[in-house]
C-alpha cells in the first residue's frame, strides 16, 4: 500500500460544506486542490495547515477552464485520487409551469453541469492511474418530486442518476462513484432564511463532510452507485 498522501479535489470548496470537507481531508493528511469561483479566505486556508493546498479560482460552468485547471493540479501533485463535487444551489417557490427558464437553467447548471465538467476532466486521469473515488452531493428531497421544488428536485435527481450511471461504467475500472443525499444543512444562510426553524435538527456540515470522507476512503471500496441519506434529526 502506498504511503504517499492522497490528492483530493474539492469542487465548490469555498462554501460552508466545501471548507468543512477541506478541513476533514486535511486532518487525514491529504493534499488539497480547492476549486471555486469565490476566493477562499486567507484565514480559511491557514486553518488547513499543514496540508499541501492549491486554491484556484475559476468558473466551474466553463468546461475548458475546468480541464485546464485539472491539468494544472496534476502537474503540481502528480495525480488526483478523490473528486468531490460539492457545488450546488437551491431555489423554490414556483410551480413547475410558472418556473422561469433562468431558474431551470441556473439550477441545472450549478448542480449538474459543474459535475459533468469536473468528471470529464478528472475521470480520464483516474483511468490512467488505475483508480479513484468520486463523491457527489445530491439531496434527500430529490428522491421524489416536491411541490414548489420541481426544478431543484429534478436537478438533484439527475445527480443521483448520473452517479448510478458513472458507477456502472467505472466500477470495474477501480473507480468508486457514490453520492450523499443530505437534508437541510446548518449554514449561516439557511439560518438567516429560516429563522423559525430548529437548526439542531439539521445536518451539520462537519458531519456531512465526515460521511463524504468515508465514501472517499478505502473503507468504502465495496460501495458503488449508492445514494446515502444523511438526514440529521429531520
Amino acid at each position: 500500500m502506498s504511503t504517499s498522501p492522497r490528492t483530493v479535489l474539492l469542487a465548490g470548496a469555498a462554501g460552508t460544506l466545501g471548507l468543512a470537507a477541506a478541513k476533514v481531508f486535511a486532518q487525514e493528511g491529504a493534499q488539497l486542490v480547492l476549486l471555486d469561483r469565490t476566493p477562499v479566505s486567507e484565514a480559511a486556508l491557514a486553518a488547513l495547515a499543514p496540508a499541501h493546498c492549491l486554491f484556484i479560482a475559476l468558473d466551474l460552468f466553463d468546461a475548458s477552464k475546468v480541464g485546464n485547471t485539472v491539468e494544472q493540479a496534476i502537474a503540481r501533485f502528480g495525480r488526483i485520487d478523490v473528486l468531490c463535487n460539492l457545488t450546488g444551489g437551491f431555489a423554490m417557490g414556483d410551480a413547475v409551469h410558472e418556473t422561469s427558464d433562468s431558474t431551470w437553467d441556473f439550477l441545472h447548471d450549478i448542480n449538474v453541469r459543474t459535475l459533468r465538467n469536473t468528471a470529464r476532466a478528472v475521470v480520464p486521469h483516474m483511468l490512467r492511474q488505475g483508480g479513484g473515488k468520486i463523491v457527489n452531493v445530491g439531496a434527500y428531497s430529490a428522491q421524489r418530486g416536491v411541490a414548489g421544488m420541481g426544478a431543484y428536485t429534478a436537478a438533484k435527481s439527475e445527480v443521483l442518476r448520473i452517479t448510478e450511471a458513472m458507477s456502472a461504467e467505472l466500477r470495474m475500472k477501480n473507480i468508486n462513484v457514490n453520492c450523499v443525499l443530505p437534508t437541510i444543512l446548518d449554514t449561516p444562510q439557511n439560518r438567516a432564511d429560516m429563522p423559525d426553524s430548529d437548526p439542531q435538527r439539521w445536518v451539520h456540515p462537519h458531519d456531512l463532510a465526515k460521511v463524504i470522507a468515508f465514501l472517499a476512503s478505502d473503507a468504502a471500496r465495496a460501495i458503488h452507485g449508492a445514494g446515502l441519506p444523511v438526514t440529521g434529526l429531520s
